[in-house]
């Protein structure tokens, strides 16, 4: 097997995204030695609730969502992020 190139020091996440994008990663990765991981007791992360919304409301959503290519219920939520101040994350 050919010697794996060393992955680089990335200035940014957005820098790291890219460079994956366009690497071979069979190149700085040795697939072989790689162990399958479980994580059995992970829990999500987010918790459902329970809103009634106009009819009117959640078929504009559906409509924009559609048009974004995104699930209804994501563009509600960044719906509510964005009208609450929220910052993703925060």
């Amino acid at each position: 097997m050919n010697q794996l190139k060393k992955i680089p020091k990335f200035k940014s996440e957005k820098a790291e995204r890219s460079f994956w994008q366009k690497a071979d990663s069979s190149q700085y990765v040795d697939f072989s030695k790689m162990q399958r991981w479980i994580f059995p007791n992970l829990k999500l992360s987010s918790k459902p609730v329970t809103i009634r919304l106009p009819e009117s409301i959640i078929s504009l959503a559906k409509v924009r969502a559609h048009r974004q290519d995104t699930p209804y219920q994501s563009l509600i939520k960044q719906w509510i992020i964005k009208g609450a101040g929220l910052a993703i994350g925060a």
